[in-house]
């Protein structure tokens, strides 16, 4: 089966948002898919389209006001997606590679992984972040995106929701937009 084409209308488009829809049922939104690699949900009769929180997505982190989020602090994804943080956080971005440098960071003990004063000592820093935009050409890591609008991504999504490996007993025939991470590759 193909991916369909879901068009949510936005505020930027007359002809709306293209969405390489996936068919099944999601909790957190009517639509899901693919938006140039991003997972999205979406909300057709609301004209609304949103990046889901899934693994590796970036964040921006704010306090209880809506408003008070300036980029100053930003989150990554690094466990179980939070979908029910779509709609309520923005995500910003997302990772490509070194998700395995993030993810194996030491968490600390305090509530969703925050350092109590104590563990302050064993807090590993990040110093600083760059977009891959904002570095010389010569400087970027090569690496190539499968694109989502693709039949090659659509056997790809075909392939996770219905496993074949040995060690599956029986295919799900179901796959979450979380579940479907979008291949990348080093372009050497």
């Amino acid at each position: 089966m193909r991916l369909g084409d879901a068009r949510c209308d936005g505020a930027d488009s007359d002809r709306g948002l293209p969405i390489a829809r996936l068919k099944d049922r999601d909790v957190y939104a009517p639509v899901t898919g693919f938006v140039d690699g991003f997972p999205v949900g979406a909300d057709p009769a609301a004209h609304r389209a949103w990046i889901a929180h899934c693994y590796g997505t970036v964040g921006a982190g704010r306090g209880d006001t809506i408003d008070s989020g300036n980029g100053a602090e930003l989150y990554v994804v690094i466990g179980q997606a939070p979908r029910g943080l779509d709609l309520n956080i923005a995500p910003v971005g997302r990772v490509l590679q070194g998700m395995e440098l993030l993810s194996s960071l030491p968490r600390g003990g305090g509530p969703l992984g925050f350092y109590l004063d104590e563990e302050k000592p064993k807090r590993v820093l990040i110093r600083t972040a760059r977009l891959a935009s904002e570095l010389p050409e010569s400087a970027r890591t090569a690496i190539e995106v499968l694109r989502t609008d693709t039949p090659l991504f659509t056997r790809y999504v075909e392939a996770r929701r219905n496993r074949s490996e040995p060690w599956f007993v029986r295919p799900a025939g179901h796959i979450d937009v979380c579940n479907l991470p979008t291949p990348v590759r080093d372009a050497k």
